[in-house]
């Protein structure tokens, strides 16, 4: 069955009171050490790691270095997507200047113009597919993913639909180019670590 864009971006507005539900009680329950989002209605818990935690600190860096440490940049945040209780936490996401808050002092995900998301063992099915497909649908203008375990990075940009129009591998220890996006700079991976 096919869903068209405005009525997945209706369902995302309508389920927001039980995403409230599901992360109060995840408040209350989550082990220490551990970070959990809702991805398409399904709960999903993963510890935090070294790896995963030094990429997303390389990454944040060079933004803060390009957009400057007042930049709205977030990690672990929960912003609420388009689709079936999509309330996610994405490993890093750069919020457009200017962009303001909603009443219950959240970022919409239409003021997010870049997310980088770092696999973990648990995650890498999220990550791939139906977060991917959801951050198109929001039209979210770079996608990145760092995968330690492949030791690449995967780059999405041109949004259109459920899908990226643009799609290129770089391995770990090349740049990623990323100048003529939102982001305007190249991205040094040299020191990410790998698993």
């Amino acid at each position: 069955m096919t869903v068209e864009l405005t009525e997945r971006i209706e369902m995302a507005d309508s389920d927001k009171a039980r995403l409230d539900e599901m992360f109060e009680l995840l408040e209350r329950m989550l082990p220490e050490g551990y970070r959990a989002e809702v991805v398409e209605g399904a709960i999903c818990m993963t510890p935090q790691r070294m790896t995963h935690w030094n990429i997303i600190r390389r990454v944040l860096r060079q933004l803060e270095d390009r957009f400057g440490e007042d930049a709205e940049i977030t990690s672990d945040v929960r912003i609420d997507f388009p689709g079936y209780l999509n309330g996610f936490c994405p490993d890093l996401a750069k919020v457009a200047g200017g962009a303001v808050r909603d009443e219950d002092d959240r970022w919409s995900y239409r003021d997010v113009e870049f997310v980088l998301e770092v696999i973990s063992r648990g995650t890498g099915r999220n990550d791939y597919g139906p977060k991917r497909d959801t951050y198109a649908v929001a039209g979210i203008p770079v996608y990145l993913i760092a995968d330690p375990y492949q030791r690449q990075c995967h780059v999405f940009t041109e949004p259109k639909g459920d899908e990226y129009r643009t799609q290129r591998t770089v391995d770990f220890g090349e740049p990623i180019d990323l100048t003529g996006t939102v982001v305007d700079l190249v991205i040094s991976t040299e020191q990410f670590p790998h698993d």
